[in-house]
């Protein structure tokens, strides 16, 4: 089976909601977001974060958009001022999730997943 990075077939924005951190994965098409939808799991977003996550993940679905958005609580030490963290505000999170890889299902092409 392929495997296959997420920033191959999507983008991603991040910040912080308080003490926990909002990542939004956005697909370039539409085949994207159905594999998005499919294996990008609230689960696997928090295995991902181990290291920093140390709350519950929930995901929201946004299909008119093709975007997952992800609430990573428990995710800034504090959140804000009140961290010691160097990303205090989540800025990176959504960079470091695009770093995951996905399985491709047989018959997928790369190509049909990009712009």
């Amino acid at each position: 089976m392929t495997r296959v990075r997420l920033e191959d077939i999507a983008h991603a924005r991040s910040g912080d909601k308080g003490d926990g951190s909002n990542v939004g994965v956005i697909a370039y098409t539409e085949a994207g977001y159905r594999l998005l939808e499919r294996e990008l799991t609230a689960e696997r977003v928090k295995e991902h974060f181990s290291a920093i996550c140390k709350g519950s993940v929930e995901r929201f679905e946004v299909p008119n958009l093709r975007a997952l958005n992800f609430l990573l609580h428990d995710s800034l030490g504090g959140g804000g001022s009140e961290s010691v963290k160097t990303d205090a505000q989540g800025k990176t999170h959504g960079q470091a999730l695009l770093r995951m890889e996905l399985d491709l299902p047989g018959g997928t092409s790369l190509a049909e997943l990009q712009p």
